[in-house]
C-alpha cells in the first residue's frame, strides 16, 4: 500500500533514547589505533594523494582549505569531480557510494540526468540570473502551494539560513510579539538570533563565537520532547514581550538525531495556540524527502510558517524560501507596493531562474518515481542491515531512522546533556562533546576509506538512486569497519 511517505514505521522514540543514553555511558569504542594507522597510511596517503595536494595548495587561498561545512576534514578534505545517482568519484578515481547526498536535498540521486537537461536548455534561453520574473519561479510556488497543507503563498530565498532569518521577522510583524522559542540542539541556520542551543540542548550561546551575548535577549531554548518546558517558558514570555514564535525541526533537533514523540508536535501546536504564539515548521530536510507533503503531512500537522530550503532546488544552488499563510505572507511582498510594514529582506539571486526550474522539475520527477518512499526504502534496509551488524558484533553502536534519514551513532555526541543549573559541569561536558566527536571523525574516516560517505560519520541521507544492491554493497562495507573496533 502506498502511503506517499518516507516513513513506513515511526521509530520507537523511548527505545532509541534508552540505547541512545546506554551507548555515552559506556567508554568510546573507535577503531583500534593500529587499523586506524593502517587506514591513514594505505588508503589516504597512497590513493588519495592527488587530493592531498590539492588541498594543501587550496589551504594557502582558502581558510582551512574548504569552505562547505559538510566537507569531511580527517585526515584532510577529499575533492570529487563527479556525482552521480548513488555514487561519487574523487580526483584519485576513487569511487564512493554517497550517503550524504549533498546534505540531503537530493532526493532523486546526485544529478539526475532529466533535471541537468531542463537546466542546461534554461542556460541556453535565460541564462542562470536576470533579476526580474521568470515563469518559473510561478510554476515552483504553484507546486508547493499544491503538495504542502499549510501553504497559501510561497516566497523563494538564497538559503535555509535566510529562510529561517525571514520567519522570525514576519512572526514578529504579525503577533507585535518579541520572543522566539526554539528547540535545544537544533540547528536554524548560522544568523545571529537563532544561532543558540546548538547541537546540545542547554548550551545557549557558547558555540555561538564571535555574536555579542545581548543578541540573544529574545531567543529562548527548551528541551526537546519537554513540552512542559515549553509551557513554562512561554508563560514567563507573557511578562517579557510575548512570544512571536516557536520555531522546531519537526521529526526533532538536527535531522531527527534527538527524536521526538509522535504526538509531540500537536502538542507544540496547542500550546502555540493558547499562548498566541506562530508555529514555524523548518522543513529545510524533510520537505519532499518525508513526503511532498513534508513532516506535516506526515504529522498531520499545520504549521503557521514552513521554512523551505535543500530540495526546494534539487540540489542546485539558491535553495532556501518560506511558505504560510496568506495573511502572513503579506509581510514578505516585494517590489515597490507600499500599505504593509514589510519585513526586511532581500537576496539577488534568490528565486533565480535557474534554481527556480531545478525545483519545479524535481518535484515533478519525485512526484512521479515516487521517490520519497523509494529512498525511505532504503533507509529503511541500510538501518535493518545496520542494526544486524552491531547486534553481530556486539557493538554498543545505535541505528535508526525517519524514513531515508539515517543515525549511525557510535559515540552519541549530540546526546550528552547540559544543565544550566549546574553550570560548573558546563565546560566538562562540552570538552566531552569535543572528545566524542573527534572519535566520530574517526570513524567517518574510516567509513570513507571504504568507500562510504557519510554526513560527518554519524548520519546518511538515502536517496530513490540506492537500488538494493547498492545498500548491499554498503552493508558489507560497514562490516569491515565494524570489524575494526576496538574490541570485536
Amino acid at each position: 500500500m502506498s502511503t506517499g511517505f518516507a516513513i513506513s514505521q515511526y521509530p520507537d522514540v523511548k527505545g532509541v533514547y534508552k540505547q541512545l543514553h546506554d551507548l555515552i555511558r559506556q567508554p568510546i569504542r573507535s577503531i583500534k589505533k593500529n587499523e586506524m594507522e593502517k587506514y591513514l597510511q594505505e588508503y589516504f596517503e597512497k590513493k588519495c594523494s592527488k587530493s592531498k595536494t590539492m588541498i594543501a595548495e587550496a589551504s594557502e587561498y582558502i581558510p582551512g582549505g574548504v569552505q562547505h561545512n559538510l566537507a569531511f576534514n580527517y585526515p584532510f578534505p577529499l575533492v570529487f569531480t563527479k556525482a552521480s545517482g548513488a555514487h561519487l568519484f574523487d580526483l584519485d578515481g576513487n569511487k564512493y557510494i554517497d550517503f550524504l547526498q549533498a546534505g540531503g536535498p537530493t532526493v532523486l540521486g546526485s544529478n539526475p540526468i532529466s533535471i541537468r537537461k531542463k537546466v542546461v536548455k534554461l542556460l541556453e534561453t535565460t541564462g542562470p540570473v536576470t533579476g526580474l520574473f521568470h515563469e518559473y519561479e510561478l510554476r515552483l510556488a504553484e507546486k508547493i502551494v499544491e503538495h504542502m497543507p499549510s501553504v497559501q503563498m510561497f516566497r523563494m530565498l538564497g538559503s535555509g539560513t535566510e529562510a529561517c532569518m525571514a520567519s522570525i521577522r514576519v512572526a514578529r510583524l504579525a503577533t507585535k510579539k518579541k520572543n522566539i522559542v526554539k528547540m535545544g540542539g537544533a540547528y536554524h541556520g548560522w544568523s545571529d538570533q537563532l544561532a543558540y542551543g546548538l547541537r546540545l540542548p542547554g548550551t545557549r550561546h557558547f558555540e555561538s563565537h564571535g555574536i555579542p551575548k545581548h543578541v540573544f535577549k529574545y531567543t529562548q531554548e527548551f528541551y526537546p520532547n519537554d513540552l512542559n518546558a515549553l509551557e513554562r517558558t512561554l508563560k514567563r514570555n507573557r511578562w517579557r514581550g510575548g512570544t512571536a514564535a516557536v520555531i522546531l525541526e519537526p521529526i526533532g533537533p538536527e535531522s531527527g538525531t534527538r527524536p521526538i514523540d509522535m504526538d509531540f508536535n500537536k502538542g507544540v501546536r496547542e500550546l502555540c495556540d493558547k499562548y498566541g504564539a506562530l508555529l514555524i515548521f523548518d522543513e529545510v530536510v524533510t520537505a519532499f524527502r518525508i513526503g511532498l507533503s513534508g513532516a506535516q503531512g506526515y504529522y498531520g500537522i499545520t504549521p503557521d510558517l514552513t521554512v523551505f530550503g535543500k530540495v526546494v532546488a534539487g540540489g542546485y544552488p539558491s535553495a532556501g524560501g518560506l511558505g504560510g499563510k496568506k495573511e502572513y505572507m503579506k509581510y514578505l511582498s516585494a517590489g515597490l507596493q507600499t500599505g504593509v510594514k514589510k519585513a526586511l529582506i532581500g537576496g539577488t539571486m534568490a528565486a533565480n531562474p535557474l534554481s527556480s526550474a531545478a525545483g519545479y522539475y524535481t518535484l515533478l520527477e519525485i512526484e512521479k518515481q515516487k521517490a520519497c518512499e523509494k529512498a525511505g526504502r532504503a533507509g529503511d534496509r541500510i538501518t535493518a542491515g545496520l542494526q544486524k551488524l552491531i547486534k553481530k558484533y556486539n557493538l554498543p553502536f545505535v541505528a535508526f531512522n525517519q524514513g531515508s534519514i539515517c543515525h549511525l551513532e557510535t559515540v552519541g555526541t549530540m546526546l550528552l546533556e547540559i544543565d544550566i543549573k549546574k553550570f560548573w559541569k558546563i565546560k566538562s561536558t562540552i570538552k566531552e562533546a569535543h572528545t566524542r566527536k573527534k572519535a566520530m571523525e574517526e570513524m567517518g574516516a574510516a567509513y570513507m576509506a571504504e568507500g562510504i560517505v557519510t554526513l560527518a560519520g554519524s548520519r546518511l541521507y538515502t536517496s530513490a538512486a540506492d537500488t538494493d544492491a547498492v545498500i548491499d554493497d554498503a552493508l558489507k562495507r560497514f562490516e569491515r569497519v565494524f570489524q575494526k573496533v576496538e574490541g570485536v
